[in-house]
């Protein structure tokens, strides 16, 4: 698969390092991107995190723009101006920098979260109450747009 799908939480150990969920690694390896790009994401308190499918999203994002235009400097400094390459090590696991995680109010787990071309890393319990507003927002979607209630449940 080549996607990132699913979610997982695991604890941060003593030295502040947390465990890339396996299939996770495995996209990323076959993505071929050197580390893993994590930055603050613009709509939710949590971090987009990726290989070169999310960096290609950002690309075409900031090519919607005119070149050298305020909107695109504003665009590019909130997303690439605040990205981290982090580099797992030889077990997959990476260190969130302090600022990341005060960013999304991680202190001892987090909550892998897939999103297809990218994934996003939680605080769990920030995750829980997103995934039950995401359910009913999802829900009320699917009513608008003509989709059975019974087909997802």
């Amino acid at each position: 698969m080549d996607r990132f799908v699913s979610n997982f939480t695991n604890r941060l150990d003593a030295k502040g390092r947390v465990s890339i969920p396996a299939s996770f690694r495995a996209v990323l390896a076959r993505d071929g991107h050197e580390g893993i790009c994590v930055l603050p994401s613009l709509d939710s308190q949590a971090l987009d995190a990726g290989g070169n499918a999310l960096l290609g999203e950002i690309d075409r994002l900031l090519e919607s723009f005119a070149p050298y235009s305020d909107e695109r400097d504003q665009i590019s400094t909130a997303l690439l101006g605040t990205s981290e390459i982090l580099k797992p090590d030889a077990e997959g696991r990476i260190i969130l920098t302090e600022s990341l995680k005060a960013y999304a109010g991680i202190t001892d787990s987090v909550t892998f979260v897939g999103h297809g071309h990218k994934f996003q890393i939680w605080e769990p319990e920030t995750f829980r109450a997103h995934l039950d507003a995401a359910r009913a927002k999802a829900r009320d979607l699917r009513r608008t747009a003509g989709g059975k209630p019974e087909t997802l449940q």
